[in-house]
């Protein structure tokens, strides 16, 4: 620790640039009637997405020397379907959110996220809100791709037809190793190495219709192949927003709570309380929608032409 660890990392001009961002961002919103909500950041249920690791925290309630064990939330998407499936209508919130993550260029533990809800859209629909968004900002946007296209063209494999050992031999070549295999990891893997670098180079790219192993909590839609109506927004290689066509199925999303858990005891990680709050919301009925999140902290590197995160935070985690 040095005798400047109190000063913060980010300029003036930086801190009003972000200013101007979040101001750009409500008054976007405003114009659409999406409503501006809050919802906990703290919550006694956790993501099980076995690529996200939820931070935990122990509440001890003294009257009763009870402890409880609760995590700080990685997105409000939760709470926020529930506001969905009571008809809140359109919705959205700018809130911080905490990951177990390792700090770099792009990444730090806490950061700052859009996320916002349109009932009656679908994925392609809500792509063209989140152009607009960005437009706003004099950002280019280049066009539109689908995974299978993205990831045959720089990868030479078809996502939606390629068997397990022929995913494993191209990432092992790569450096990756894990047991046991698992589609979507080494899917996840080959994007993220081979793909996703190359995005955005010209100007904003959407990517879209994933394979169905990277569903998250996006719908699947029949054909050859069925494919996830999810999206993610690229900017210089770097994913800003990641966005689905919502899935309002609650025995499915059950089912897929469950198999996330798997695959965490299966990694040696720990499964997650699954939100309960959210399957009854579900249950209840979630309006036809999509919805999206963006990183603000990624999208003002950007405007900003910043190399790392660290530029645009006030206080990165090691001066926390």
């Amino acid at each position: 620790m040095s005798p400047s660890d109190w000063q913060p990392l980010a300029t003036r001009e930086v801190l009003e640039r972000r200013a101007r961002l979040l101001h750009h961002i409500r008054n976007f919103m405003a114009e659409r009637d999406v409503l501006e909500v809050e919802t906990p950041h703290l919550s006694q249920s956790a993501t099980t997405d076995p690529n996200i690791h939820s931070l935990t925290l122990a509440l001890r309630r003294p009257a009763t020397d009870v402890t409880l064990r609760c995590y700080l939330h990685t997105s409000p998407e939760f709470p926020m379907k529930r506001l969905l499936a009571a008809g809140s209508g359109p919705i959205y919130q700018i809130c911080r959110v905490f990951r177990a993550e390792e700090s770099s260029r792009v990444h730090n533990p806490e950061f700052s996220l859009l996320e916002w809800y349109r009932p009656g859209f679908d994925h392609l629909r809500l792509m063209d809100e989140v152009a607009e968004l960005v437009q706003g900002l004099d950002i280019k946007v280049a066009g539109r791709v689908t995974y299978g296209q993205a990831f045959m063209d720089r990868v030479g494999l078809d996502p939606h037809d390629v068997d397990t050992d022929c995913l494993v031999r191209r990432a092992a070549a790569l450096g990756f190793i894990s047991e046991p295999a698992d589609d979507a990891a080494l899917l996840d893997f080959l994007f993220s190495e081979l793909v996703a670098p190359s995005l955005g180079k010209d100007g904003a790219m959407f990517v879209h219709d994933y394979p169905i192993h990277q569903a998250a909590l996006a719908r699947v839609r029949p054909g050859r192949p069925p494919v996830a109506e999810r999206f993610e927004l690229f900017i210089n290689g770097v994913e800003i927003a990641n966005g689905f066509h919502e899935l309002a199925d609650a025995n499915e999303q059950r089912r897929r709570f469950e198999r996330d858990n798997q695959r965490r005891r299966a990694a040696g990680v720990g499964a997650m309380p699954a939100d309960e709050h959210l399957l009854r919301a579900l249950a209840h009925g979630l309006p036809d929608c999509a919805g999206v999140a963006l990183g603000v902290d990624r999208l003002l590197m950007v405007l900003c032409g910043a190399a790392q995160l660290d530029q645009v935070l006030a206080f990165p985690f090691d001066r926390a």
